[in-house]
């Protein structure tokens, strides 16, 4: 989203307010053109290797978005069995799919073997029971090879410390338990984190995956998972995506004459391809000037965007509206019922009640740990494609909300001015009607 003639827009020219006007706020917005973009970045930047791109669907699994990305080439990276049945549906081959669970009992596992996708396994428990009851169905071993690496401790997933993964010091006992149930091995897996700068991290982890593979004589691939750094502000540090195909690709060719045949490469991405292309829009609903501060209150909260609250994480805010203004400071909080807070001290052109401002990096695990906390509506999604924007995801309404929950008829009594099939159905005017029925019921 950049500034052309005194207004933010998207690619293919898509002015930001005119999809603010067709779709309300809060809202959610993806940029095609930035995933392929990112995409295209990684697949250019290996040379001489065979590579696959398993898209991490946990950023975001609308399913517009999985459709794109499939088209694009990619596989698919799936961590629950409803991510497995949201990429079929999608359109992705099961053999595209990657099934990397954790902490799931056995049944969800044999319920994706169902499926026949492609099967992770990262703990040995799971794995004796595997392969007493599916020795003939290939699996991969997701490995922990204790490197503490990313930006946040709450995303590194590669220590010693970790919940994740089988430890490299468990592999005479992986490799024991293979052989006495004659199961078979066709990959190797490890993911240390998120946040990763460095290429040295991943040519570490890489040096400790090839020695892992001794002793598995039957491997088609290795997925060095991802974890790729992005940019959150100007001059923000990020992955060399070139830099890091150029070195892996060498070394990986290397390993290769080693091993004795060609193994595929794999990398699943999630942050990495989706963040940059998502921008969520919210609409301030009071300036507040205190003794100390100046506070933007937006109709979002971290119900909607709760990363900043979370993880700590930074998004950079720009005042949509007015987007060349004079700057000055603001706190940006939310309306949620708790210190809801998106950004303390920020510069910002200035706001007025009523500016529709946007946060960057929105793509990933935004719109997907959003919750209805506070009994809120979770925002829609609209996606930019070919220069036009698609409704993909429709605002919740109050049904919503309501559509599991299951009523006790005993405490459905008079007190029941309001009830959900009304509002459904649009008896009395909907939501309208209610209200004007509270207000009769309350003047009688």
């Amino acid at each position: 989203m950049n500034i052309e003639n005194g207004s933010y827009h998207f690619r293919g020219g898509v002015n930001a307010l005119d999809v603010v006007k067709d779709y309300g706020c809060p809202l959610y917005i993806y940029d095609s053109a930035v995933i392929k973009q990112k995409y295209d970045q990684l697949v250019n930047a290996f040379d001489g290797v065979d590579l696959k791109v398993h898209y991490a669907c946990k950023a975001l699994t609308n399913i517009n978005v999985l459709r794109y990305i499939k088209n694009l080439g990619a596989g698919l990276d799936a961590v629950s069995i409803q991510e497995v049945k949201l990429a079929l549906k999608a359109g992705f081959a099961a053999d595209q799919i990657m099934y990397t669970p954790n902490c799931v009992g056995i049944n969800e596992i044999l319920e994706a073997v169902e499926l026949r996708v492609k099967i992770n396994i990262d703990n040995i428990s799971i794995l004796e029971q595997f392969g007493q009851l599916r020795p003939d169905y290939p699996v991969c071993i997701r490995v922990n090879p204790h490197i503490m690496a990313g930006a946040n401790a709450k995303t590194s997933v590669g220590h010693i410390d970790s919940k994740f993964g089988i430890s490299v010091y468990q592999l005479p006992l992986v490799q024991r338990i293979v052989k006495a149930t004659n199961m078979k091995v066709n990959g190797l897996h490890m993911h240390t984190g998120s946040g990763i700068m460095d290429a040295e991290v991943f040519l570490n982890g890489a040096e400790i995956l090839f020695r892992a593979t001794e002793g598995f004589e039957e491997l088609e691939f290795l997925d060095f998972g991802s974890g790729f750094k992005v940019s959150y502000k100007e001059g923000d540090i990020e992955t060399d995506i070139e830099e890091l195909g150029k070195k892996i690709s060498i070394r990986f060719k290397d390993f290769c004459e080693e091993y004795g045949r060609k193994l595929t490469l794999v990398f699943e991405p999630g942050k990495f391809l989706v963040s940059e292309a998502g921008y969520f829009l919210v609409k301030t609903n009071v300036v507040k000037q205190t003794t100390s501060t100046i506070f933007a209150g937006v109709d979002s909260g971290l119900n909607h965007l709760i990363r900043p609250m979370f993880y700590d994480a930074h998004h950079e805010i720009v005042n949509v509206t007015n987007p060349e203004g004079k700057s000055r400071i603001y706190n940006v909080v939310g309306y949620i019922c708790e210190t809801d807070t998106f950004g303390i001290n920020r510069r910002i052109s200035e706001i007025s009640e009523g500016d529709i401002l946007a946060f960057k990096n929105a793509g990933a695990y935004c719109w997907m740990m959003s919750s209805n906390y506070n009994s809120r509506y979770r925002p829609a999604e609209v996606m930019i494609l070919d220069g036009k924007a698609h409704l993909i995801r429709r605002r919740e309404r109050i049904e919503d909300i309501l559509n599991n929950q299951v009523e006790i008829n005993s405490l459905n009594k008079e007190s029941n001015l309001l009830s959900a099939p009304e509002m459904k159905s649009g008896k009395d005017g909907g939501l309208l009607g209610g209200l004007k029925k509270i207000k009769e019921t309350i003047s009688l």
